[in-house]
């Protein structure tokens, strides 16, 4: 009979749920069980006549550079789940989430093509967006953000060694902050902007759903985190954290560049330097979720945002969904030593 592993970390494949080392993970599972949602429920039409006659064209510009992010966006997070996460948490409470993230990245692309297909009827234009990771510069410096960072570990097979271990808390805390915690926040904040002037309610509305279960990724991942701080602390040094702002300094500035791009045509009530302000903002959310003292000191700079009537979220900047019967949350702290 196997011996359990004695960190979250270890190399194996544990396979036993009783007794269950980590119920916190069990718990959030099931949370998003009962959190789903289909994209059926979601209608553009509404959506089709606001593109066709209430939008500018540099509102055109802004939805076709974002809808080509998103055609591609959230298979990257489901790769980097698959090859790089998947067999290094070993819990099998854990892998229980992991299975659910799985199959909402599956509904997230479902919804995006879904959306692409109602927002983009003639299939030439739509071939162009699945290829703007290659075509669009702003797009493929995400996406090579994105690639690197998931390159970095596809290599292990276990995590034996301190640097290991290192390597994959850093690509998990990558995807969590930076990816889909900063890229896919700022793709939202433009959603809320275009809903805030009444428009586009379809995807305003899946988006709301996407928010919900993006908030769940994230919770899972610095659960992660404070579970790992807490077993090796060791792991957690000065040398991560110098890691850690350098990543998210690249990322805002990787995603400030995609700014510039979505919003070149001089988007009415939105600018790339109060979008720059705003990535800073949430960079320094994700630095206080880790235990780390801000970077930028920015606040928000959009008052829709705080104001917007988005359906079942009490606080989009605390993430806390009151949805969820069964709560995600939990602080990480890191101490002074990270």
């Amino acid at each position: 009979m196997s011996t359990a592993p004695t960190r979250l970390l270890d190399p194996g494949f544990e396979l036993t749920l009783r007794p269950m080392r980590y119920p916190q993970f069990y718990e959030m599972y099931r949370a998003a069980i009962r959190n789903t949602w289909t994209v059926e429920e979601v209608d553009f039409g509404i959506d089709v006549n606001d593109l066709r006659h209430k939008l500018t064209a540099a509102d055109r510009h802004l939805i076709e550079r974002l809808v080509a992010f998103f055609a591609t966006g959230d298979s990257i997070v489901a790769n980097n789940l698959v090859l790089n996460l998947y067999q290094h948490i070993n819990a099998p409470e854990a892998r229980m989430y992991l299975s659910r993230q799985l199959f909402e990245e599956a509904l997230h692309v479902q919804f995006y093509l879904t959306l692409l297909d109602a927002y983009i009827p003639d299939p030439a234009r739509r071939a162009e967006a699945f290829a703007a990771v290659e075509n669009i510069p702003s797009i493929r410096a995400k996406a090579a953000f994105c690639f690197r960072w998931m390159d970095s570990i596809h290599a292990l097979d276990r995590l034996r060694t301190r640097e290991n271990r290192r390597a994959f808390l850093l690509n998990l805390i990558c995807f969590a902050c930076c990816i889909e915690g900063l890229f896919f926040f700022a793709a939202f904040a433009y959603v809320w902007f275009l809903r805030s002037r009444g428009l586009l309610p379809g995807l305003a509305a899946g988006t709301n759903w996407v928010f919900r279960d993006e908030s769940g990724h994230m919770a899972f991942a610095f659960e992660v985190i404070r579970t790992v701080r807490a077993e090796e602390p060791e792991l957690f040094d000065a040398q991560m954290e110098r890691e850690v702002r350098a990543m998210l300094h690249e990322a805002v500035a990787v995603e400030a560049a995609f700014a510039d791009d979505v919003l070149s045509g001089g988007v009415n009530g939105l600018s790339p330097r109060e979008m720059r302000q705003y990535l800073e903002y949430v960079a320094d959310l994700r630095l206080a979720a880790l235990g780390l003292a801000p970077e930028y000191g920015a606040r928000n700079p959009f008052p829709f945002l705080e104001l917007q009537d988005v359906q079942e979220l009490t606080n989009f900047f605390e993430r806390r969904v009151s949805a969820y019967q069964v709560g995600i949350g939990g602080e990480v702290a890191f101490g002074e030593a990270f």
